[in-house]
Parts: structure tokens; C-alpha cells; sequence
């Protein structure tokens, strides 16, 4: 089943997050699976926690600090997840993911790229 795709940015971040946590139960229980889950667990939930700080933020240059934080993190989770497929661990499900990964990614690119150029017309 696909995920719903939703507009809003950071709702659909959390929605991602909560489907790697669910995900994540399906892993082996061994050693290279509770690794797994952990780590593509932290740095997809890192991903929407860092994008909630953005909503906070004062300046133009602390948004894009923020924003590339989260970048960085979905890069992560895109490489977990690439492991994964590498290892057979996740099935249909893990390949569903991580197009929602790459795509949350470049939608993070476009909102850096947009806010920098708002940086430097100020």
C-alpha cells in the first residue's frame, strides 16, 4: 500500500518518520537488525524533529542551518535504507520508503535553495 502523500511538508516528514518506527519492527532480531533499526530510527525521526526547530527560528541563516541538518539526516536515512534493500531486509515496503526518502530530500533541497536565494536578495 502506498503512503498518503500529504502537502505539508512537516506533516508528511512525521508521517515518514512513524512508518520507519513501523518498519523498523519488522527488522531481524539480531544483532545487524537492531543496529539497523535503531539508526535509520534516529536519523528519519531527526529529520521532522529538525524541520519542527526551523518553524521557530529568527533568522533566514539559522532556517538554512536547520533545513541542512535535515538534509543531511534524510541523506542518512536514504543510505540506511539502501542498505536494507542490499541485504533483502524490508521488502516492498523498505523500496516505498525510500522513494519517499529521495523525494522528501529534494524537497528539502528546493526549500534550502529557496531560502538562500532569499538570503542573498535581502
Amino acid at each position: 500500500m502506498a503512503l498518503e502523500k500529504k502537502y505539508d511538508y512537516l506533516e508528511r516528514l512525521i508521517a515518514f518518520a512513524g512508518e520507519i518506527i513501523l518498519f523498523s519492527k519488522s527488522f531481524s532480531k539480531d544483532f545487524a537488525g537492531n543496529v539497523l533499526a535503531r539508526q535509520i530510527i534516529r536519523s528519519s525521526s531527526s529529520v521532522a524533529l529538525n524541520f519542527g526547530e526551523t518553524q521557530g527560528t529568527v533568522t533566514t541563516k539559522d532556517y538554512i542551518s536547520k533545513a541542512s541538518i535535515c538534509l543531511k539526516e534524510q541523506k542518512e536515512t536514504e543510505v540506511n535504507l539502501r542498505i536494507l534493500a542490499y541485504v533483502k531486509m524490508g521488502g516492498e515496503k523498505g523500496t516505498e520508503l525510500l522513494d519517499e526518502c529521495i523525494e522528501l530530500a529534494k524537497i528539502c533541497r528546493a526549500i534550502i535553495k529557496n531560502k538562500q536565494k532569499e538570503l542573498s536578495n535581502s
